[in-house]
């Protein structure tokens, strides 16, 4: 591995173990969002009792923890995730809701540190997108599942299929606040081209692939609530916001203000839509 490839995984994992503890806050919040998504990739993947499942880049680890009901009370969940932060985070919450038949583990996407074949199935929600070598990780996920075992993931669909995590970018680079997101490279939207994903997981060796649009929605109370919620998951967005004056941060909410107007409900929330590409592959 390159000293540049190195040094990129540690500003990412950084990074992400800088915004541990928002997500911690949120997680709740996004859960509730996420749960779409959730529900497709347990009903696809299909846990059963008795067997192991992995996940991977788990965050505060709620997908997971609803596949450990699922494999209850012998099958063992183990949830995983890049930093050491984050784990604390699902961790916590496993407490929280009485999960126990979970182990933790601080795995890479791209080398996991596990036998080969040796999970039942595997689930990743929005995270191999975000990874230097999507294709490794991919790799990685057929080599440590079993023979006929199934992985279960998503990525993020289009830019323009989510504007709950596009408007916000677009004013800052607007206002001059922030530089156009750079092409190529990890990032929410690598894996988002049509019919992408289906062609890494071939090549990865899985089989019976299949993948579909899964719609969310992202909903706030106010201009302000969403900027909230935005500080604690984006690093990138928060050192922004430090840097600013009050009446910078109050031309990011008017002009926020502004590129919601057409997502308002008749009750005056803010309702963002979403699309997330989920996918169903055999091993």
């Amino acid at each position: 591995m390159s000293d540049e490839l190195q040094e990129q995984r540690e500003r990412i994992l950084d990074g992400w173990a800088r915004v541990a503890g928002g997500w911690g806050r949120q997680a709740d919040r996004s859960q509730v969002a996420a749960m779409p998504v959730s529900e497709w990739m347990l009903a696809h993947a299909a846990p059963v009792p008795g067997e192991r499942v992995l996940e991977l880049a788990a965050g505060p680890g709620d997908t997971g923890f609803m596949a450990a009901r699922m494999v209850a009370p012998d099958g063992v969940l183990i949830s995983s995730d890049a930093t050491a932060a984050m784990l604390e985070v699902a961790r916590a919450r496993a407490a929280e809701h009485g999960i126990t038949n979970v182990e933790f583990r601080q795995l890479q996407l791209e080398w996991i540190d596990l036998p080969a074949a040796s999970v039942d199935a595997v689930l990743c929600r929005w995270g191999v997108m975000l990874v230097i070598d999507p294709g490794a990780a991919l790799r990685e996920c057929r080599r440590v599942l079993k023979p006929g075992g199934r992985l279960a993931m998503a990525v993020w669909d289009l830019p323009q299929e989510n504007p709950w995590a596009t408007l916000i970018q677009r004013v800052l680079v607007e206002l001059g606040h922030a530089e156009p997101a750079p092409q190529g490279g990890p990032g929410m939207f690598a894996l988002s081209h049509p019919g992408l994903l289906e062609e890494m997981l071939a090549q990865a060796g899985f089989v019976e692939v299949e993948c579909e649009p899964v719609a969310i929605t992202r909903r706030y109370g106010s201009v302000g609530d969403w900027i909230g919620e935005t500080l604690d998951h984006s690093g990138q967005f928060a050192a922004v916001w430090r840097e600013l004056d009050s009446e910078g941060r109050q031309s990011v909410r008017d002009w926020l203000t502004e590129a919601v107007s057409d997502y308002v409900s008749p009750e005056g929330e803010i309702e963002l839509p979403g699309s997330s590409l989920a996918a169903l592959a055999q091993a």
